[in-house]
């Protein structure tokens, strides 16, 4: 695609923005979903980021993150002080408003008394940031243990807690806020309309970021960086790959080509399920491969969850790459990478640390003959979902319940065999079959069965059993970044419980995860 009309594509959807610069909070993507949400277009960038022309352009406001540091602490991470005399307002949040503070000539000391989770808030000054909140106190949520000791020269306190005597600070000459507390945290009683006041009546922003807008723009660009080249998709029937694999078709329609590799890890009737789905309703060209045998053959008395995904993933990049070259020449391959992925794979979260890498990004041959194509990776995960309505997929496909790539491997503790495999899958299908029937499905993040590596002794009939247990996992969450157990109803576990022992031979006991995330994670393994 040429410069120049790959530019003004940009241009068109991304007239305004937001850039953050993160100082590794654990928030800062939710700023970041915050801002999206109000429909203004923000990137998430590394605190010592050096701003180009290309972000100064159409730059409406600049967010400094929360960080783990002490501003005072030798090699702590700050920002280059450039930043405030950039005409642009910005707003530093918990550490980015001590580093704000710091850069601007402030002082920054360690708190004699910290504060962590909720704190009550005295609004001092209710125009600005606090406009139309009317309100003289407000709940709030703290995570800090240094403070402000002295104001830069020009600021005012416009907000305090009984521990932070500068609990939201401004320069509003300058356009120059700070924030002790997190507004983007649903703990904060109106973070919201507080982010509202920023992006609206201090920044100028309007509404401009939709996914109506997006999508046109998405096709645009994928049809002019495609050129005439011909596009290899690997299709999941998950939400990514599906929405990629529906925008692509929309972009170059027969030029596209879906893979679909069934890795012998799927859930009951997926295969069948997705290629009927995609070849009969979407007209996609999809071409199947049943790689079961051989990804079992390889998975045999393997153990170590860490070891499984390593062959699974090494497995389907050999697979994968075999049956493209069967398919002829391809110049693209098509990725559903999402910004999430983008964010942590390449270490942008500042000094925090990668939790896990991600098999969209970086798990890749380096001699790959494909150009790369990723019509996602500007998206959140609510956004995709956004997106597949507006490109006219349905609801199953749309909130279906995010699945691990390395598939049920993970959800089995322990060996892998067809015969576990095919005790998992007829005890997940009756779990989310009945959430589904009683409209709980969509009331919960994911759902889903785990075969435990232990048997237990029951009585079936008149005999003594020895059998497998099953564990039931169900979670609330926004974007699986943290996450509740799913408090489903009792009678309703009562029910799968029954139903499962009942029906599917090997298992005589389940039991139900009530962990939240964190200390947990989501899935098991």
């Amino acid at each position: 695609m040429g410069f120049v009309t790959q530019n003004r594509i940009m241009k068109d959807i991304h007239q305004e923005k937001i850039i953050i610069l993160d100082f590794g909070s654990q928030y800062t993507q939710l700023i970041a979903r915050r801002v999206r949400e109000e429909h203004v277009y923000c990137e998430i960038v590394p605190y010592n980021h050096c701003l180009t022309d290309s972000d100064r352009e159409h730059l409406k406001g600049i967010i400094l993150s929360g960080g783990p540091s002490s501003v005072y602490q030798d090699e702590a991470p700050l920002c280059d002080a450039s930043i405030f005399d950039m005409g642009v307002p910005v707003l530093g949040i918990c550490y980015g408003m001590q580093a704000t503070s710091r850069l601007l000539g402030g002082e920054v000391a360690q708190a004699e008394k910290r504060e962590f989770g909720r704190a009550m808030l005295t609004i001092d000054d209710n125009k600005s940031l606090f406009d139309g909140i009317d309100s003289a106190q407000l709940e709030v949520w703290m995570s800090h243990g240094d403070r402000i000791e002295a104001l830069p020269k020009g600021f005012k306190t416009i907000a305090h807690t009984s521990d932070s005597p500068y609990a939201a600070i401004a320069d509003e000459t300058g356009r120059i806020f700070g924030l002790q507390f997190h507004p983007e945290v649903d703990h904060t009683k109106r973070g919201a309309e507080i982010l509202q006041n920023f992006l609206y009546k201090v920044c100028g922003c309007s509404p401009s970021w939709t996914m109506a807008s997006f999508a046109q723009f998405a096709i645009d660009k994928a049809r002019l960086e495609a050129g005439d080249g011909k596009i290899l998709c690997g299709l999941s029937g998950g939400v990514d790959s599906s929405v990629a694999a529906m925008l692509l078709h929309k972009a170059v329609g027969e030029r596209l080509t879906c893979l679909f590799i069934n890795n012998g890890l799927l859930r009951k009737n997926e295969a069948e399920d997705v290629i009927k789905m995609y070849r009969d309703q979407f007209y996609l060209n999809v071409v199947y491969v049943d790689a079961s045998e051989r990804f079992l053959t390889k998975l045999a008395g393997v153990v170590d969850p860490e070891e499984k995904r390593k062959i699974i993933g090494g497995e389907f990049i050999a697979v994968f790459d075999e049956e493209s070259k069967k398919l002829g020449e391809f110049e693209f391959l098509a990725q559903g990478t999402l910004y999430p992925d983008v964010i942590e794979s390449v270490s942008v979260r500042g000094p925090s640390a990668t939790i896990k890498s991600h098999h969209n990004v970086g798990g890749l041959p380096k001699d790959m003959r494909f150009k790369l194509i990723e019509p996602l990776r500007e998206l959140f995960k609510d956004e995709v979902r956004a997106l597949g309505k507006e490109l006219g997929l349905s609801d199953e496909i749309v909130w279906r319940h995010p699945f691990p790539g390395p598939g049920l491997a993970v959800r089995i503790l322990g060996e892998i065999t067809e015969e576990r495999l095919n005790i998992l899958r007829e005890a997940d299908h009756i779990f989310i079959s009945k959430l589904k029937e009683t409209g709980v499905y969509h009331d919960v993040w994911q759902a889903f069965a785990v075969l435990l590596p232990v048997k237990t002794v029951g009585v079936m009939g008149d005999e003594r059993s020895y059998e497998n247990v099953v564990a039931l996992r169900s979670v609330t969450s926004r974007d699986g970044m943290t996450a509740d157990w799913g408090q489903i109803p009792y009678d309703l576990l009562a029910d799968v419980s029954n139903k499962i022992i009942n029906e599917v031979r090997g298992i005589n006991r389940v039991v139900y995860d009530i962990s939240s995330k964190p200390p947990s994670t989501i899935e098991w393994e």
